[in-house]
């Protein structure tokens, strides 16, 4: 069989061998973008990522922790820089299952406006020292800033302006993947959004169903404590949720899985 050298080959096919080697590659053409920051991973892959968040409460982490483990499962939390000081022996404990740890604002400061979202409510500065601050933290607890490259802001909210920041700091901004209202679980009976946990599950079964590409890639979010008077707690059917979308063919993945 005569040898063809990759020299000697006409422009069109050197083309399209190095289109091929690159699709086969690279994922992130499949992601969708929001505001600059990375918010569902690859669309046509039946995977998906935990994500948790977690600020005042933690009551329902050590729940959270034992289902993982149940059911075989990395996950990905975010936590502000608070509540690694606060919980050491249960961030100690996510270290050592080989969950992903990742930053959430050291004093979970909201950075831009909720109606004018271009209307910024922090400076560069202020946004720099009070990341800078959270990762400080994370480091005294052995969770190098290396390998926890995605940071998933506060509340849930930012603009383009601090995605551009975020990537300064040699950091990619991530987000929730919207649709099943699962970040709905923080809310109380006395908001008009509150939902019952009845009513999310519910939803992120019907979006699964009915969505064209499922929950394939998504980041979705569920907060490890919420205020007390919220009795009914989402994560009290994680497993449940859990066991359903295994059933449907799903994997879980820790984030930096998902989107390296």
């Amino acid at each position: 069989m005569k040898t063809i050298s990759i020299l000697t080959l006409p422009a069109i096919f050197l083309f399209s061998f190095a289109s091929f080697g690159q699709s086969t590659l690279d994922y992130s053409q499949n992601f969708e973008y929001e505001q600059g920051a990375i918010v569902r991973g690859d669309k046509n892959s039946k995977e998906m990522a935990l994500v948790f968040t977690g600020g005042s409460y933690a009551e329902g982490l050590q729940h959270i922790t034992s289902v993982l483990k149940n059911q075989k499962i990395k996950a990905s939390f975010f936590f502000t820089g608070e509540f690694y000081e606060s919980y050491q022996h249960l961030i100690k404990k996510l270290v050592k299952d080989g969950h992903y740890l990742g930053a959430h604002s050291d004093k979970h400061l909201l950075y831009c406006d909720w109606v004018k979202r271009d209307s910024l409510l922090v400076t560069k500065g202020e946004f720099s020292k009070d990341l800078n601050d959270n990762y400080e933290k994370m480091r005294r607890l052995n969770i190098s800033k290396e390998n926890a490259k995605y940071y998933l802001p506060a509340y849930e909210w930012y603009n383009d302006s601090i995605s551009a920041w975020t990537k300064n700091l040699g950091l990619q901004l991530v987000n929730m993947t919207k649709g099943t209202l699962s970040h709905a679980d923080y809310t109380t009976p006395d908001m008009k959004s509150y939902r019952s946990s009845d009513v999310i599950f519910k939803n992120i079964i019907d979006y699964e169903k009915n969505s064209k590409k499922g929950l394939n890639g998504f980041l979705l979010l569920i907060h490890v404590g919420t205020h007390p008077d919220r009795t009914d707690k989402f994560y009290n059917r994680l497993e449940s949720l859990i066991i359903e979308l295994k059933n449907k063919g799903y994997e879980f993945k820790r984030i930096n899985e998902l989107l390296d």
